[in-house]
């Protein structure tokens, strides 16, 4: 039981899984030690090429972070399926998830062979009870991404186009 709660800060086989989570927005500001405790109970998942992470409709659980691989998100429309963007490594993808449990506005596939950790929100859902130092950089960097969302996709202001 001891060994779990320390097993973060004795664990080196995870470096490459710590420099990519260090990359990845959501975990911005976290020192290594805190991305340590995190990585604990995250979990690794492979997906092969073209399966289906999660389709759009199904109801959010879980953020993923990519460690490999690349995978692709869609988006159905009259015309077809309409690529969103292509992750990769060092990527996140899911965090509404985070907030609620609301249906995915859009289908996560593997484009080519891909490995992902999945945090999902009851484990979240624990930080916030558990670990404010992690959950409250979590939620901050969150609210940065969510806003990011919210700007760019108004359309130019009078302000906007006279200052670029």
């Amino acid at each position: 039981m001891v060994r779990k709660y320390f097993a973060w800060a004795l664990d080196t086989s995870k470096a490459s899984h710590l420099r990519v989570l260090g990359e990845v927005p959501l975990f911005k500001g976290m020192g290594e030690n805190l991305l340590r405790k995190l990585l604990v109970d995250l979990v690794e998942k492979e997906y092969e090429p073209g399966e289906v992470i999660f389709h759009e409709g199904d109801r959010g659980k879980a953020v993923y972070v990519v460690l490999d691989g690349l995978v692709k998100i869609s988006k159905r429309s009259n015309a077809g399926d309409r690529t969103l963007a292509v992750l990769g490594p060092g990527t996140h993808f899911g965090e509404l998830a985070l907030i609620n449990q609301c249906a995915r506005f859009a289908t996560a596939a593997a484009e080519r062979q891909s490995l992902a950790l999945i945090m999902y929100k009851s484990y979240f859902d624990d930080l916030i009870r558990g670990n404010s130092a992690i959950s409250s950089k979590i939620l901050l960097n969150l609210a940065e991404i969510l806003s990011n969302y919210i700007y760019s996709n108004q359309p130019e202001t009078a302000e906007t186009q006279t200052s670029s």
